[in-house]
């Protein structure tokens, strides 16, 4: 099986998640989906924060807690979906603090502005750009967070260099996202439903330091987070095809010992 381009793997995501969008399901089926938000280490009083639809259970993690976002600081947040994570972000930043959330589908960033015209935020804004090439000015941020998305970029050490070059000297990456403890066969890489559903496109951890690293980060964790086994099987048995279609490429190792729920965190010197 021959391996997608960069414009494919964009094109497949960007159709799968403007679909997620214009169904309006809390729930993307055959896709990386938490119906349950504390799984992923949400609580009752941020899911209940938002206006119903900006959540739509698309997330492997909680990048607020990552953050530890202060008032009047500036939030980016990469691959911002409906909204779920700006929201709760503007919340902690307060009035004096801003938000923008950058998003390559036109249909999430139509859902998006609803939702917080719906919350009536004026701190918050929505940008139409890709996370490779971001449309934010340089060291113009304090935070980048982002939720399950930077495993669906096909230039991921792009991403990272962009995440740099917008944050302020001392700025912070807090970022949820799925990546692997070895480097997945070429069949799960080149298989766009297992890349739009967050597994196929995952970068091992070692990779992930080492563009962190090159980008210009400091103190670069990646770790796995709390349970993450256990979503990584729930997601597979929520979508029965395609993790069938895991379970016979991964071979005798069980899919959710190679691919982890992680919490990745650096610094900008």
């Amino acid at each position: 099986m021959s391996q997608p381009t960069p414009d494919t793997i964009r094109q497949s995501v960007r159709e799968r998640y403007g679909g997620i969008a214009r169904t309006a399901s809390s729930c993307c089926g055959p896709s990386c989906c938490t119906p349950d938000s504390a799984a992923i280490g949400y609580s009752a009083e941020e899911t209940a924060a938002v206006p119903e639809g900006a959540n739509l259970g698309l997330g492997c993690g909680n990048p607020q807690t990552l953050a530890a976002l202060r008032p009047g600081e500036v939030v980016l947040d990469l691959g911002s979906g409906a909204g779920f994570d700006c929201l709760l972000a503007a919340h902690a930043v307060g009035p004096t603090g801003r938000v923008i959330g950058v998003d390559m589908t036109p249909d999430m960033l139509a859902r998006a502005r609803t939702n917080v015209a719906k919350a009536g935020l004026k701190h918050v804004e929505f940008r139409l750009g890709e996370i490779e090439h971001l449309p934010v000015a340089d060291q113009s941020v304090d935070v980048v967070i982002s939720n399950c998305v930077v495993n669906l970029s096909p230039d991921k050490p792009a991403v990272y260099q962009e995440a740099f070059r917008v944050l302020r000297p001392g700025g912070r990456v807090a970022v949820s996202d799925i990546v692997t403890r070895v480097a997945l066969p070429p069949e799960i890489t080149a298989d766009l439903a297992l890349v739009g559903a967050c597994v196929g496109g995952a970068a091992t951890v070692d990779d992930t330091v080492r563009w962190l690293e090159a980008a210009g980060f400091v103190d670069v964790q990646v770790r796995a987070r709390p349970g993450s086994a256990e979503l990584i099987r729930s997601w597979l048995e929520l979508a029965p095809e395609l993790g069938a279609k895991a379970r016979r490429l991964a071979g005798d190792v069980a899919p959710e010992e190679l691919v982890i729920s992680a919490s990745i965190e650096a610094r900008r010197p």
